[in-house]
């Protein structure tokens, strides 16, 4: 791993420990049918899907994703802004906390995510993201980082939505890491809008819940399992308004205005989670009674804790 990794506290012993709500064998296993159901769908019908005019396309995008969390029992809630823009291209950030982020972002808005490189040798979920134009990144290759930024610049500038995480892994829902702040210089020589996106989950009386993480040294196959057991489970994603093209001069300050934005829509979720959890969780390694700092400010030995590599599509994840 180098040493400009992204790192952070949640491990799944910590966040992931107690009970939460749910359902039992039968309909477990009616969700993995389900949810292979769709997602085989997508795979035979890729080719005439992306050949269809840009609105009929992400539209037929935007129902897959959405079929897939309703197939695994997951209701999505989706407010803010319309995520419009205007003619040209938009680079569209979120916090990470699961595997569903990616699909709660194509419900929102469609466009080429970015993953890291290893998600291309992937059976199934490879070819789908390769045929959806997804834009690989080497993220263990320090030498290709200006290649990497050139080329979300030369997508953005050719009018696609780009997807990205920027806090570069997945932290189980209390305050994240910052943005990384390459891929926001891709948006500065690209000149485009940047369109955060807070992601959360609840349950369906309202609490906030980890149950979705996909944290640490976690499977895939675990987290997929608690997500298709879980009973209630609620994605909520706000659409923030967008910051315009120009309004910031340096990739510092545009990548810390997308996480106050970010982190201004969720602070009702994250303030459930990073005491204790929620459900019955766990404290994500902090004692109950530690402050709330800034992401800005926490220092890198608080989260040094768990070097991990979590993320299904983590970005640029480099400063």
């Amino acid at each position: 791993m180098n040493p400009w990794s992204p790192v952070a506290p949640c491990t799944p012993q910590d966040c992931l420990a107690g009970t939460a709500p749910s359902v039992g064998r039968v309909r477990r296993w009616s969700r993995y049918a389900a949810a292979a159901g769709v997602v085989l769908a997508g795979l035979v019908l890729t080719a005439p899907v992306m050949r269809l005019p840009a609105p009929h396309r992400h539209r037929a995008v935007r129902w897959w994703a959405r079929a897939i969390t309703g197939a695994f029992g997951v209701r999505t809630r989706i407010s803010g802004v319309p995520a419009t823009a205007p003619a040209g291209g938009m680079l569209l950030v979120a916090n990470h906390v699961s595997w569903l982020d990616v699909l709660l972002a194509a419900a929102v808005r469609p466009g080429r995510m970015l993953a890291k490189a290893e998600v291309r040798r992937w059976p199934v979920l490879g070819r789908l993201a390769a045929a959806g134009g997804t834009l690989f990144v080497d993220r263990h290759r320090l030498r290709g980082l200006p290649g990497t930024v050139a080329g979300i610049t030369a997508a953005l500038r050719g009018g696609s939505t780009v997807v990205a995480f920027p806090e570069g892994t997945t932290w189980c829902g209390r305050p994240g890491g910052p943005f990384r702040r390459a891929v926001f210089q891709a948006a500065l020589d690209a000149g485009v809008p940047v369109q955060p996106v807070a992601v959360g989950y609840r349950l369906a009386d309202g609490t906030p819940t980890t149950v979705a993480s996909f944290v640490g040294e976690d499977t895939l196959l675990a987290s997929v399992r608690r997500v298709a057991g879980a009973r209630g489970l609620v994605a909520e994603v706000t659409v923030l308004p967008p910051i315009p093209a120009g309004a910031h001069r340096d990739r510092r300050d545009l990548a810390r205005a997308a996480r106050a934005a970010v982190d201004g829509a969720t602070d009702g979720t994250e303030a459930g989670t990073t005491a204790q959890g929620s459900a019955g969780q766990g404290r994500c390694g902090w004692e109950a009674s530690a402050p709330v700092r800034s992401s800005h400010t926490r220092s890198r030995s608080a989260a040094r804790s768990v070097p991990t590599d979590r993320t299904l599509w983590g970005t640029v994840a480099l400063k």
